[in-house]
């Protein structure tokens, strides 16, 4: 055996996609035989090749699981010790690295067994030895050991602090050090005293719970160890993803996502301080650090903005710094949004006067600042729209290799700047930037290619149907990065990313093979390219519609095979485009019956993939994409053509409330820390589908509800944080508003929630609840009643001095609207009207209009006695509402047949307090009192 593995492991390294998928298909069939593993033990001690042993080492990871029990005691003798001689003796890194994961798989078993009482002593040995590399795989194998027997290292922690303590501070190499780093990471589910040394370096992890780090106060000593780190940049011949001011960034990128508010402060000192050093890689550190936590600390660097932008745009003067400096400008800008428009004119003006006259890899960087500060400006980008695209028609006609990233990023910036300044100003100058795009596609260059497809992407999104002339041009080219071989995406640096281009190795019968890594994220130009093709289909699709048809079973047949891709990327852009997919399909005119039966098909094949993407797929956001997916189908499709999926897509939400699906199961460690962040990328999509279902059902929804009430309802429960209680309060709002009476039956156990949550300290919060308690009181009936006093009170508090949100305020009138339309006789209106009226206009939530203004002019209309002595109050209220441009005609229009009434009921007493009004105002109120 050993020989034929030798040639067809060979055989799999070859570029040639057929000779590799014979390979795969001949060592799969060997596989399955035990004696699979001393043959591989052989290439992998005397293979002359690298990557021979490394495939070797994968392999045997892969497979040592169903065949370590069925080896002869020899056998396992020699496979130990051959994992001991690679790890110590090898040359090669990444061959060391396979055959240390082999050594963690089998030490599963072989340990709690007592099979290899020797192995921790050897490690313990190499992690003090004078070689790198020893110290560095020593701690690669605590890193990987702690998963598999993490119980049996609780007694040797206090022998591993000093060392790994030891080792973050190693002065001869960065490899150790951010192996040392991981090392400690991975001990966080087994260390519990929180007064342990472990405890306190845990964190220079992005493992961790944030919850853990606020509870032990350990954000700022990690930033102090953090940052320093970013200055540590790697060599041409290091491996990018070891570098430390990679791990670093990482860290503090995590950190900023979940603790923005602890992040913020520290790091913004670290860049101050470091960004006058004399070291030019610190000041390059401070422009970086600002770039890393701009995205998570978006809300807060707001307030600090200026002094963000101060060290940024000073840096742009530095040479040494220069590319940093574009890269934080471009983070900045993206997530920053409308807030840098006072920064405009001089950002512009430099990137501009850079691009003209830097060195090619500074165009590149500066290009992508350019997108970001167009994209965030948008309309106010328009004075600059014509320069920049001028500067962007000469990138986009180079053709040399060294100039295609720098084209591809042209063509990028194009895209954006037609979005952001729309279909009038640049759809006449559009064509030859098209023709370029699609001349580039012939370059032969993945990272153009990619690019291309976002700027047809973005110009299908500015010319709508217009865009179908380009359609034979574009599609084709869609289809072809679509159909790329996936052979391409395997790396064979890394031992982790062999298993996603060998996934097929395994014996399809053997169900006892080592599991593939979750959460493995392989980039490739491929990968990305195959993304933005994906993406440009359902674009196409989208903005196109019925004029996409010839194209729709092919597009339908690539999106199906990519939404169980192995990347998530690639699998969110397929959940997203077949959505729109089915837009198209939808807009086909019905003129034959064979149109309906393939409108029924693609829906029944995109719903299905939905429900097992809820339940099934292992990423949150790609779960997430689909939730709100189906809330879209459900409210544009109606009940009658979902209800063959109704129990299903119900029990895909059970499973997602109950926090039971698969990828809400990646992150569990088992350990429940006291505290838990509000998880926004999906609970937030799950939640929605509940008034989507209410939409279509209406009081048939009820029975459904039944079921996902209590798991709801759950994270209202401490310790949930309030962002999942108001989460809670506005889908129970959102579901009483649409089921109805059936609501009722829930009054008794929803009310106190929605009471304490109207004192809440977070305006979100008590906006919620005041929207929720109206439509409980709209839809509750006589369950509701014996609450109004507590709500009066509580709503009360909303209206006075004390309460500073407006929408908030516009929320409790739209709450007392609809207690006094259900309910008049049980409100006290002598002293509600004088406190609801005085709240009024609404100013900021003008979807409360219909109804706020409706109740008035219902109780008007009526002539109730308890509004009468309120007349000149309404009608100042009145006539600032028909001038305001944010509502609507059709409230206008009520208020104006109200005022007419009064005028026709009324005349002689209403005159002086018309005349009283500013002539503008008074001109509307009569324009729209005049109205039939």
């Amino acid at each position: 055996m050993a020989q034929s593995l030798e040639l067809l492991l060979i055989q799999f390294l070859m570029p040639d996609n057929d000779a590799r998928r014979q390979a795969e298909e001949q060592i799969r069939r060997l596989a399955r035989d035990p004696q699979v593993v001393p043959a591989l033990v052989h290439h992998l001690r005397t293979a002359k090749t690298p990557n021979v042993r490394q495939l070797a080492a994968v392999l045997l990871r892969k497979k040592i699981t169903s065949h370590w029990p069925k080896l002869h005691p020899d056998s396992k003798a020699s496979l130990k010790q051959a994992l001991i001689d690679s790890i110590t003796l090898d040359h090669s890194h990444p061959v060391r690295r396979a055959s240390a994961n082999v050594v963690s798989i089998i030490a599963k078993y072989a340990i709690p067994a007592g099979e290899w009482p020797e192995l921790l002593p050897f490690l313990f040995q190499c992690s003090q030895s004078p070689q790198d590399d020893h110290r560095e795989v020593a701690l690669i194998l605590f890193s990987s050991l702690t998963e598999t027997i993490g119980a049996t290292f609780q007694s040797h922690l206090n022998n591993l602090q000093p060392i790994l303590l030891k080792c973050l501070q190693d002065e001869t190499s960065s490899r150790v050090r951010i192996a040392a780093l991981k090392a400690v990471g991975s001990f966080i589910e087994y260390v519990n005293d929180g007064g342990d040394i472990a405890i306190q370096i845990i964190s220079w992890l992005v493992k961790f719970k944030a919850s853990f780090l606020k509870k032990h106060k350990l954000v700022v000593p990690i930033l102090q160890v953090m940052c320093p780190l970013l200055t540590e940049t790697a060599n041409e011949d290091e491996d990018s993803d070891l570098a430390a001011d990679r791990s670093a960034a990482e860290v503090i990128d995590t950190m900023a996502i979940n603790l923005p508010r602890h992040v913020l402060a520290p790091v913004l000192e670290f860049a101050s301080v470091s960004f006058h050093h004399i070291n030019p890689k610190y000041r390059e550190a401070a422009v970086t650090s600002l770039g890393v936590i701009s995205e998570g600390c978006c809300e807060h660097l707001k307030d600090k903005l200026e002094d963000c932008l101060k060290i940024v745009l000073e840096a742009l003067k530095d040479q040494e710094q220069m590319e940093k400096s574009y890269y934080a400008l471009a983070a900045f800008c993206e997530d920053m949004g409308e807030d840098i428009l006072p920064y405009l004119e001089p950002l512009i003006c430099r990137l501009v006067m850079s691009l003209q006259s830097s060195p090619r890899n500074l165009q590149e960087t500066c290009m992508s600042a350019i997108g970001s500060v167009a994209a965030a400006a948008e309309q106010a980008f328009t004075p600059y729209a014509k320069k920049v695209l001028e500067m962007m028609k000469g990138f986009m006609v180079l053709i040399n290799d060294e100039d295609l990233c720098a084209r591809a990023r042209a063509t990028e910036v194009v895209g954006i700047v037609a979005m952001a300044v729309g279909r009038a100003r640049i759809e006449a100058i559009l064509p030859p930037f098209i023709e370029a795009a699609i001349a580039g596609f012939g370059l032969e260059y993945s990272e153009l290619r990619e690019y291309t497809h976002g700027f047809f992407s973005n110009v299908a999104e500015i010319l709508g149907d217009s865009f179908t002339q380009y359609l034979p041009h574009v599609v084709p080219l869609v289809f072809s990065s679509c159909n790329l071989d996936d052979g391409s995406a395997v790396d064979i640096d890394d031992a982790d990313s062999i298993e996603n281009g060998f996934g097929g190795v395994s014996s399809d019968d053997d169900v006892n093979d080592e599991p593939r890594v979750r959460n493995i994220s392989v980039r490739t130009g491929v990968l990305d390219e195959k993304a933005a093709a994906t993406q440009a289909i359902g674009f196409f699709a989208l903005h196109t519609k019925s004029a996409y048809a010839p194209y729709l079973e092919e597009s339908l047949k690539i999106l199906i095979r990519h939404s169980g891709y192995f990347h998530e990327d690639l699998r969110l852009q397929a959940v997203i485009s077949l959505k729109h997919i089915l837009t198209a399909v939808r807009a086909i005119p019905p003129t034959h019956a064979d149109v309906l039966e393939k409108q029924k098909d693609v829906l029944d094949t995109v719903l299905n993939i939905y429900i097992k993407t809820m339940t099934e797929d292992d990423d949150k956001e790609v779960v997430a994409q689909a939730c709100m997916s189906v809330a879209d189908i459900v409210k544009d499709c109606g009940f009658a053509a979902i209800e063959p999926y109704m129990l299903r897509l119900a029990e895909a939400t059970l499973v997602l409330l109950r926090q039971e699906s698969s990828c809400q199961q990646v992150e569990s460690d088992g350990e429940d820390d006291g505290d838990i962040d509000h998880d926004e990328v999906l609970m937030d999509a799950v939640s929605d589908l509940l008034p989507a279902f209410a939409k279509v059902m209406g009081s048939y929804f009820d029975p459904i509800f039944a079921k996902l009430f209590d798991p709801l309802m759950k994270f209202a429960k401490s310790p949930h944080p309030p962002q999942d209680k108001t989460m809670v309060v506005a889908t129970l709002a959102e579901v009483a508003q649409e089921m109805g009476a059936p609501i009722s039956a829930y009054v008794d156990k929803i009310m106190p929630l929605v009471l304490k949550e109207l004192a809440s300290s977070d305006a979100t919060n008590r906006r919620n609840a005041a929207f929720c308690v109206g439509e409980i009181c709209k839809n509750g009936g006589a369950a509701a009643l014996k609450y109004y006093g507590d709500i009066l009170r509580s709503l009360h508090n909303l209206f006075g001095n004390s309460e500073s949100d407006d929408a908030v305020r516009d929320n409790a009138a739209g709450a007392i609207a609809r207690m006094i339309m259900v309910q008049p006789q049980s409100i006290p209106l002598n002293q509600v009207l004088p406190v609801f009226i005085k709240a009024l206009p609404l100013k900021e939530d003008h979807e409360e209009s219909m109804t706020v203004y409706g109740c008035i002019c219902s109780l008007l209309l009526s002539s109730h006695p308890q509004i009468l002595p309120l007349v000149p109050d309404v009608i100042h209220v009145f006539a600032q509402v028909v001038v305001s441009p944010d509502e609507s005609d059709e409230v206008k229009t009520n208020i104006g047949k109200a005022v007419s009434h009064l005028i026709s009921v009324y005349g002689q007493q209403m005159q002086p307090i018309l005349s009283a009004l500013p002539p503008a105002h008074a001109s509307a109120l009569a324009s729209f009192a005049s109205r039939r």
